[in-house]
């Protein structure tokens, strides 16, 4: 560092060692408070993502935190299935304020936003992530104790806007018995790294099948190794869950409040406790 150095690195042109690399963390609404931000990640499509995502904010709320999901998944947008809403999102000279559920879980997802919600986003990934982006400065998320992002599967260009431009405290990674699973979750374990963003632990779903009829435990997606991989990468399993057909119509019926949450418990208190809530 030269003598006539300032330390405003955004005012300087100079390359030096002593030079920081620039945020590009989005500035949150003003009217915003958010204490922590939980984004929930899969690998790959298919692994129950924004299920997991919805239990946990369910959970947060029935434990008394005020949740709240931003669904960044914005091509294959379900939350406000799962949660029942079917209102538009206000629109006030602040900003945006989210549509909440009979719950009181805060959520903003493209498809609150679509005038029909079977309608494609035909969109590039810059206009993705910039849509991603205008959910966290443009949107009033009044008083969150807990903000669940919704990620979109895979390392892409939304991943990498929303792991750059919101202040993500901790990933909670989602995956599933399959063989193929164990590299997928070293690619998403590896880009968070490289983001240095800590991973609370890895949930492995649709792990097993309880037989109603004997009680047996039916693996049916093939023998479980999150065991196995989280021995490798040197992350803590957080819970196993189970295929549950009661889960699966609560969702679909906008129920997904009103189901039980036992499952999910383990996860919500590894998060609450890393996040020392």
């Amino acid at each position: 560092m030269s003598e006539s150095c300032s330390g405003n690195c955004s005012a300087c042109g100079e390359s030096c060692g002593e030079r920081k690399p620039e945020s590009l963390l989005a500035q949150a609404n003003p009217l915003s408070n958010v204490k922590k931000v939980i984004a929930v990640v899969s690998g790959k499509g298919g692994v129950g993502k924004s299920t997991v995502t919805s239990m946990l904010a369910a959970a947060a709320q029935r434990d008394g935190h005020h949740s709240g999901i931003l669904d960044a998944d914005i091509t294959g947008p379900s939350i406000p299935t799962a949660f029942g809403i079917r209102t538009r999102p206000d629109a006030v000279e602040e900003g945006l304020i989210p549509a909440r559920s009979q719950g009181g879980v805060d959520v903003m997802s493209i498809n609150l936003l679509l005038e029909d919600k079977t309608d494609p986003v035909l969109w590039r990934g810059p206009i993705l992530g910039g849509a991603v982006k205008q959910f966290w400065t443009d949107v009033v998320w009044k008083d969150v104790d807990f903000l669940f992002v919704d990620m979109p599967p895979g390392t892409g260009d939304v991943p990498l806007t929303v792991f750059q431009s919101l202040p993500i405290d901790g990933i909670v990674l989602v995956t599933s018995p399959q063989e193929l699973v164990g590299m997928i979750v070293e690619k998403a374990v590896n880009m968070a790294k490289m983001m240095n963003i800590p991973i609370i632990g890895l949930v492995e779903n649709y792990s097993y099948l309880t037989c109603p009829d004997c009680g047996k435990r039916l693996e049916v997606f093939g023998r479980s190794r999150i065991d196995e991989v989280s021995a490798q990468l040197g992350i803590p399993v957080l819970a196993k869950l189970p295929i549950d057909p009661a889960l699966a119509a609560a969702c679909d019926e906008g129920l997904i409040e009103m189901a039980k949450l036992d499952a999910i418990t383990p996860v919500y208190e590894s998060v609450k406790a890393f996040c020392n809530m």
